[in-house]
């Protein structure tokens, strides 16, 4: 979710939902701790709770990075192990670190030892030749010996030889299954499912065994899918619809075009928010060019929403 989730996106998601635990895009240690830390790591009140993700491998760098992460108010550091891009390969992080469970379980464990907030792990279940049965187990038995108990496990092998990044989230065959047998050999253990979720019904089937579920770029594309969040997986609160979402959305925008931020950086991450209904085609027009002109501010937002209403009556 690089160039995806920053903290635009996880306010406007968070108006959906009161209760699920939104995650940063994956940042590096090295841009962390070279970089323009208020500009990486920046979040608004209303975010919370949110866990930043961190992708490296290296030991001391990852655990200056979280420690920065704590002081920054985040809840929880996340170290990526499932990201399958040629520049996250390059970089000897992300899925290529599947190969290296002891470096990774070094890296967990010094990460532990700089915060007091919980660290997680988010992983694939092996990759290119490796057979997951074995991967999967052995990488959760090295790294869950550093202390850390909760693993988001993306429950497909990454071929990183020969698949591009989008294959990676779509060829290889889902195995949840093998994370399911994960979860009853490792009770103990904290085992969210990642990966191929698309509505809520599939999360409640996956909580039957699961400890949790994550949702990625189906959320992204289609955000009126976490209005129901609330409602059916944590029983608390009603369900909340796309209009009632941009209704609490625009106070954030309104701060935010008042602090400088260009209307466009805001909606292009609200482009699927009335998906499958009419007008929306109209809606992400507006959405996505109005909003880039000099000046954009909220009529914008309001002209294409009044687009989807004039459809609504029109049928």
């Amino acid at each position: 979710m690089m160039d995806w989730t920053d903290r635009h996106c996880r306010a406007f998601h968070r108006a959906f939902s009161k209760h699920m635990l939104l995650y940063t895009e994956m940042l590096t240690a090295d841009a962390i701790l070279r970089g323009d830390q208020a500009k990486l790591l920046r979040k608004d009140d209303c975010e919370h709770p949110v866990a930043l993700q961190l992708g490296g491998s290296d030991p001391a760098k990852l655990a200056a990075a979280a420690r920065i992460g704590e002081d920054w108010g985040y809840c929880e550091i996340n170290l990526n192990v499932g990201c399958p891009s040629d520049r996250v390969q390059d970089g000897r992080f992300g899925a290529c670190l599947m190969r290296e469970p002891d470096l990774v379980a070094e890296c967990v464990s010094a990460m532990r030892a700089a915060v007091r907030i919980p660290v997680t792990v988010k992983n694939r279940i092996g990759v290119d030749d490796q057979d997951p049965n074995e991967s999967l187990f052995k990488f959760v038995e090295l790294v869950s010996e550093t202390g850390c108990n909760t693993f988001i496990v993306h429950a497909r092998k990454a071929i990183l030889a020969g698949l591009s990044p989008k294959e990676n989230r779509e060829v290889p065959p889902l195995n949840y299954p093998l994370v399911q047998s994960l979860k009853a050999a490792k009770p103990a253990l904290c085992i969210v499912l990642n990966g191929g979720l698309t509505s809520i019904t599939q999360a409640e089937d996956a909580l039957a065994w699961a400890d949790g579920v994550m949702f990625g770029r189906a959320a992204y594309h289609n955000p009126a899918l976490l209005g129901e969040v609330d409602a059916r997986l944590f029983g608390r609160g009603a369900i909340v619809t796309p209009d009632a979402a941009l209704d609490a959305y625009e106070d954030y925008m309104a701060r935010e075009l008042r602090a400088g931020t260009p209307l466009i950086a805001m909606t292009r991450h609200m482009l699927g928010l009335y998906q499958g209904q009419r007008g929306a085609r109209l809606y992400r027009r507006i959405m996505s060019e109005d909003a880039r002109k000099a000046g954009a501010g909220l009529e914008v937002v309001r002209a294409a929403r009044a687009a989807i209403n004039r459809a609504e009556i029109a049928a």
